[in-house]
């Protein structure tokens, strides 16, 4: 096993100048990548299992995608949409608005990152229902603002030294049957809460992601969803899919919750949407994202013409390469060697799951299923110094999560995943 070189220039730099908040995942320094490889500022190669946390299902430096933005930058490379637009917003809102897995004619809304979608997602609710109150899950990830934080049902990082309630954001238990909470158990607490906390009439929105990021990759039962779907048809509540990681081709659909054919009222897109570039989009029923007036929607930087050139691009490589397929194969694959691998791991491992390529499993302290955060940790590093970037998520850190870009080649997805198996039997 080899051990990690660092730049110590960079890392010195860095102590001094970048606010201790911004954790890094490795302390290495990229210098270039390509595809499902990144090559670091010392030269060392890695096999990249990680793709900027799920941003990069179609690889590093796609071609296709540099050649879509090099042509926009010849054009312009901003103007605001909100004072004059552009024809590649139009373009790009015209195919999500067709792919979208709503009832009836859709419309979308353009920004800038994950979670200023979710935060656009529940004012669209909140002023098309007239209410105010929003119900997220334990375990949720819905970005690091006041409002996503409040959303967030994750304490530590996030909510760390401050205290992120917020009045009207309700939360009820994930079912996660590897803990003990079932769908029955998460819809009894859906509905004692609408009985003696909140009135349904009250509820703006219901907001859950169809595979859990941050949660541990804990993917949201079809009768769930579809229980979700009853309570909010019948007392007039929005369902929001949080898609930002689990969306746009990961799990083998475009959308991971058309596996439950449950079809939510308001999408929020970000991660691959633009293969790299900062874009992020809410995507809703048309009568829904049309009832907030005129001004009220939109950012300074919201909808790039880089970034939707960008994200015109990938919708092509995704159609092109096949990579809905692809994410089947690839998700089969690392089944197949983890499926393999747990007898002989180094460490205890347990609880495999996911959809598509968005695969995760846990460390376990034992058998009797313990979560080991600290080993898992142990793992991502080992695989580091395998020449693996990998990484965790979890409650408690105790999940390995794999997010792949769906461009990896059959060789280097093997590589990878006999890097990953030397670093679980270390």
């Amino acid at each position: 096993m080899n051990t990690v070189t660092i730049d110590q220039a960079l890392t010195a730099r860095r102590a001094q100048a970048v606010a201790r908040g911004v954790a890094s995942s490795t302390p290495a320094f990229a210098g270039r990548a390509l595809n499902a490889e990144i090559w670091d500022t010392l030269g060392r190669r890695y096999v990249d299992f990680a793709g900027g946390i799920g941003v990069l299902a179609t690889g590093h430096r796609h071609p296709r995608i540099m050649a879509a933005v090099a042509e926009q930058l010849q054009c312009f490379t901003h103007s605001a949409f909100q004072v004059m637009a552009y024809e590649p917003y139009i373009r790009l809102a015209e195919r999500l608005n067709a792919m979208a897995p709503v009832s009836g004619p859709a419309k979308s809304l353009l920004l800038t990152t994950g979670v200023e979608a979710v935060e656009a997602a529940v004012k669209i609710a909140r002023i098309a229902t007239g209410r105010a109150a929003v119900i997220a899950f334990s375990g949720a990830f819905h970005g690091r603002s006041s409002l996503g934080m409040a959303l967030t049902g994750r304490a530590q990082p996030y909510k760390h030294g401050i205290d992120a309630a917020l009045p009207g954001v309700f939360r009820i238990p994930f079912p996660v049957a590897h803990r003990g909470i079932s769908v029955a158990d998460s819809l009894r607490a859906l509905d004692l809460l609408l009985r003696s906390d909140v009135e349904p009439n009250r509820v703006a929105a219901i907001i859950i992601e169809p595979v859990q990021g941050e949660g541990g990759f804990n993917v949201a039962p079809t009768e769930l969803l579809q229980a979700l779907r009853r309570t909010c048809d019948a007392h007039g509540i929005l369902l929001i899919a949080d898609e930002v990681q689990s969306g746009y081709g990961r799990t083998g659909r475009m959308f991971a919750i058309e596996h439950s054919g449950v079809q939510p009222d308001l999408v929020t897109l970000a991660k691959s949407l633009a293969g790299g570039f900062p874009l992020s989009a809410v995507v809703g029923r048309a009568a829904v994202m049309d009832a907030v007036e005129p001004g009220g929607l939109g950012g300074t930087y919201g909808g790039s013409p880089i970034g939707c050139a960008a994200a015109l691009a990938v919708l092509d490589v995704m159609e092109e390469e096949k990579l809905l397929d692809r994410a089947a194969v690839i998700g089969g694959r690392i089944r197949e060697r983890l499926e393999a691998q747990a007898g002989r791991a180094g460490v205890v491992m347990g609880n495999l799951r996911g959809l598509g390529a968005m695969i995760g499993f846990d460390i376990l302290k034992s058998p009797d299923g313990e979560p080991d955060g600290p080993g898992a940790k142990r793992v991502t590093q080992r695989a580091l110094e395998e020449g693996l970037v990998l990484l965790t998520c979890g409650t408690q850190g105790e999940t390995i999560r794999i997010l792949v870009p769906l461009t990896i080649s059959d060789r280097t997805l093997d590589e990878g995943l006999d890097r990953l198996e030397r670093a679980l039997c270390a």
